[in-house]
């Protein structure tokens, strides 16, 4: 799992099956320190996270498993919402 920081969201009026329900979000990673770690991408949103809070996220083959099914057309999604980081 990784850190980073959500600023902004996606819209889409067509997307696969998978998807249906999930908002799409724009994210930043950062480090512990809350530096940028990286360029945004964006990520399916499974917990209903708001702009400029910071999040953790999974990548790769551990992000369609944060859907229902476990199969989509996922690399990366937002797991959990950080409430503080201690380092």
């Amino acid at each position: 799992m990784f850190l980073g920081r959500v600023i902004g969201k996606i819209w889409a009026t067509r997307k696969d099956a998978s998807l249906k329900g999930f908002r799409l979000l724009v994210v930043e990673p950062i480090d512990h320190e809350h530096n940028k770690a990286g360029d945004a991408f964006v990520a399916v949103d499974v917990v209903n996270a708001s702009d400029g809070e910071t999040i953790y996220w999974v990548g790769s083959r551990e992000a369609p498993n944060a859907l229902p099914d476990k199969y989509g057309p996922v690399d990366a999604a937002v797991v959990g919402i950080v409430d503080q980081v201690d380092a």
